[in-house]
Order: structure tokens, then C-alpha cells, then sequence
């Protein structure tokens, strides 16, 4: 066989070889860079992986400490709640009262309305500083409220060491009593005749900041989440926002009050708005050991929008539409950090007066309660 012909025969069989072997050399090559690619991936998800974890876990810190910073107190005056949990019983009466009258000097008339007191029961358990739980009235268990129309009264109470919020939300039931009356000339009593001519609705928010929250605690005495161990007062700014809604029928008042009323008081319905701004001043006084009792007091210069049967009334010069409102605070509690009982009121006062008409309402509630905490702090537990 000629030489050039083996050759060529050789070559024909070594060429798939030779190209086999560069594949497997590319295959090989490509999982290799492929193998790598993925390490680089991995190894970035776990830098990025570990990237946010520090970074979560110094956000975290750095929120702890500005929340520490945000709440802390001088030790010598206020003690710090030393409990996790707590669990507590309530008895709480609600108060209303509206005044309605004219201003017409000496022939002014003046009318007080107020329903009966409720009383109320609950069950509550407390985490740090927020209560949660169910009250119910106590008439409700006896079936006395059986046929009276429904009442409503939510409350939500926050109390921090440098400021508070309040929310409430109050419908009475139309079971007004006529407690009081002036400029009438009558030849029989009417006090305490039931009135069911009388409606109102409220709701509103309070917010307030304590300047002195190192030396002075409001939690101390309306929620138990310090205990204050020596005397303290502070100076407080607080703003409010409330909505007011009162219908009146005077044709359910005695004959003989309808024949005298003032034209004034001839209205079906009011509704306001009230923005008020106050500055007020709160003491704790340590009188005894654990023992704590605080008056506060925050009036306020309220301007309030009013609609009138349904007519807007606005003053031509705005300076008519201000007026004063106060909320007062009163408690009493003792504390021994593990055991707790007291009594709190608290107050709201509203005033709104137009030329020929003045309506002064007020509500509050009254709580006497006691409880204990349970599950102490984790930094506390050596103690």
C-alpha cells in the first residue's frame, strides 16, 4: 500500500479522537468556570446574607438605645416597672353632664342635664405599659338594662414618661334626668324628671408632652408602669381635637318650662369641632411609702367651628369662635412594685358659648382598681 495512502487512512481515524478530546477539554473547561460561578455566587449571597444580618441586628440596637434614651429617668425619683405582665380588676362609674342656656343678662336661662351613673366591671391584662380587657355594666347582669337605650364608651389610655395620648368615643342613650334649672318661674319641682329629649355624641384625642419626664412620672400614678419615689411636678403642652354632636328636643320639656323658654334655647342640634391648645402643670406627691397621689390640671384655649340645625354659624371676627376648655387628672396608688391599688379620675370639660347661647358639657370617669404584676424582666430577675 503507497505510503501516502496509511497516512491519510491514519489521519482520517486520529482526527475524531483529537476532536473528542478537545471537547472534553471545553466540557471540562466550562464546568470548571461554571463550578467557580457558582462559588462566586454563593459566596456573595453569604457576604450579602451576612451583610444584612449585622446590618438588622444594628438597626435593632441602635433603635433599642434611642427608645432607652427616649424613655430614661432619673432613678432617685422614679423607679422603673420591674414586670413583664400584670393582671387587674376595675370598677369604673362614668359621669355626664350638659348645661345649656342663654346669655341675656338678667332674664338668662339656664337648664343641667346628666343621665344616672354607670357603673362598669372588668377584667384586664397588662404588657409593660398596655392594658387590654372587657368591661361589662353591671346592670346588664340583673336585666335593669333591658329595655333603656344602649350606651357606648370607648376609651384608649397611653401614658409614656415624656407624653400621653387619649382617644375616646361616648353615646349617651337618651336616659337623661333634669338635674337643674334656673330663670324659670315654676310652681312645682321638676328636678330629677327623666328627660329622653337629649342625645349627644362625642370623640376626640388628647395628646400631651411632659417637659420634667426624668423626675416626674404620669405612668406612676394612671398606669402603674413606674412607681414614684420621691416629689415631682412638671409643666405639660397638650394639644386636642373633638368632634360634638347634641339634639334637643325642647318639646319633651314640662309644659310650664316650654311656655317660658328663651328663643335661644330653641334649637334641634349643634355640632363643633374643637381645636385647643393648653399648658398645664401635674404634681406627684410621695406622701408615705409606695404611696403616690397626682393633680394635674391642662386648660386649654380651644377654637370651635359650629354648625347649628344644620346652618353653619360663624362669627364675622373669628376672636368669638375661641374658647376655654380643662382636663383634670386626679389619683391615688399604692405600689410595691409587685402589688398595686388606687383610684383615678379623670376629667374633661368643654365650654362653647355664642352670643345668645352657652353649652357647657363635661364627662369623665371614675376607676378604683387593683392587681399585680408577674413574670419579671429579665434584667430585674437577680434582684
Amino acid at each position: 500500500m503507497p505510503r501516502n495512502r496509511i497516512y491519510f487512512l491514519l489521519l482520517l481515524y486520529l482526527l475524531p479522537i483529537c476532536l473528542y478530546a478537545q471537547n472534553e477539554k471545553r466540557d471540562t473547561v466550562a464546568v470548571e468556570e461554571h463550578k467557580k460561578v457558582i462559588t462566586a455566587i454563593g459566596g456573595g449571597i453569604i457576604d450579602l446574607k451576612d451583610e444584612l444580618v449585622h446590618t438588622v441586628r444594628d438597626t435593632g440596637r441602635k433603635i433599642r438605645k434611642e427608645v432607652k434614651d427616649f424613655n430614661a429617668i432619673d432613678t432617685t425619683y422614679i423607679s422603673p416597672n420591674l414586670y413583664n405582665l400584670a393582671f387587674m380588676l376595675e370598677h369604673s362609674t362614668w359621669y355626664e353632664h350638659y348645661r345649656l342656656g342663654n346669655n341675656n343678662g338678667s332674664q338668662s336661662q339656664k337648664i343641667g342635664f346628666s343621665p344616672t351613673l354607670g357603673t362598669k366591671l372588668g377584667i384586664y391584662f397588662g404588657w409593660r405599659w398596655i392594658f387590654l380587657g372587657y368591661s361589662f355594666d353591671v346592670e346588664d347582669l340583673f336585666g335593669e338594662n333591658k329595655n333603656k337605650p344602649k350606651k357606648k364608651e370607648m376609651s384608649l389610655n397611653i401614658y409614656s414618661s415624656k407624653f400621653g395620648i387619649d382617644l375616646y368615643y361616648r353615646k349617651t342613650g337618651s336616659d337623661f334626668k333634669l338635674r337643674s334649672y334656673s330663670g324659670f318661674d315654676l310652681n312645682e319641682s321638676y328636678r330629677d324628671m327623666h328627660f329622653d329629649g337629649l342625645q349627644s355624641n362625642i370623640k376626640g384625642l388628647n395628646t400631651y408632652w411632659i417637659f420634667n419626664h426624668r423626675k416626674f412620672s404620669y405612668p406612676a400614678a394612671y398606669s402603674q408602669s413606674t412607681n414614684q419615689r420621691k416629689s415631682a411636678g412638671s409643666f405639660m403642652l397638650g394639644f386636642s381635637y373633638s368632634q360634638h354632636k347634641i339634639s334637643f328636643d325642647h318639646n319633651k320639656l314640662p309644659e310650664a318650662m316650654r311656655a317660658q323658654l328663651s328663643t335661644s334655647l330653641l334649637f334641634n342640634k349643634i355640632k363643633y369641632s374643637d381645636y385647643s391648645l393648653g399648658f398645664g402643670y401635674g404634681y406627684n406627691w410621695v406622701f408615705a411609702k409606695n404611696w403616690v397621689s397626682n393633680l394635674s390640671l391642662l386648660p386649654g384655649i380651644g377654637y370651635k367651628k359650629s354648625i347649628i340645625d344644620d346652618k353653619d354659624f360663624k362669627d364675622e371676627h373669628w376672636i368669638k369662635d375661641i374658647n376655654f376648655d380643662l382636663i383634670t387628672r386626679a389619683g391615688i396608688v399604692y405600689n410595691n412594685a409587685k402589688y398595686f391599688m388606687g383610684a383615678a379620675l379623670v376629667l374633661h370639660t368643654y365650654d362653647y358659648r355664642k352670643p345668645n347661647l352657652a353649652v357647657t358639657n363635661s364627662f369623665g370617669t371614675l376607676r378604683i382598681y387593683a392587681g399585680f404584676n408577674f413574670w419579671k424582666r429579665k434584667e430585674y430577675q437577680k434582684r
